[in-house]
């Protein structure tokens, strides 16, 4: 995908980024046509976001012990 993201500034931006791509498909989906997989998709995308603020918290914290 790409390098990893170190930097602190980065990280926040990327972890924005992911959050607007959320609220956006948030925003398309249609009540009336949504779907269990639709509503597995969004967890899915929570969860991820979840996993790289847990990536990039253990990233500082290591980066802080050396």
């Amino acid at each position: 995908m790409g390098s990893p993201t170190h930097d602190k500034n980065s990280q926040v931006d990327f972890l924005k980024h992911r959050l607007n791509m959320f609220l956006d498909v948030l925003d398309a989906i249609d009540p009336e046509d949504t779907n269990l997989e639709d509503i597995d998709r969004l967890l899915s995308m929570l969860d991820d976001m979840e996993s790289k603020c847990r990536e990039f918290n253990n990233r500082e914290e290591v980066s802080e012990s050396v």
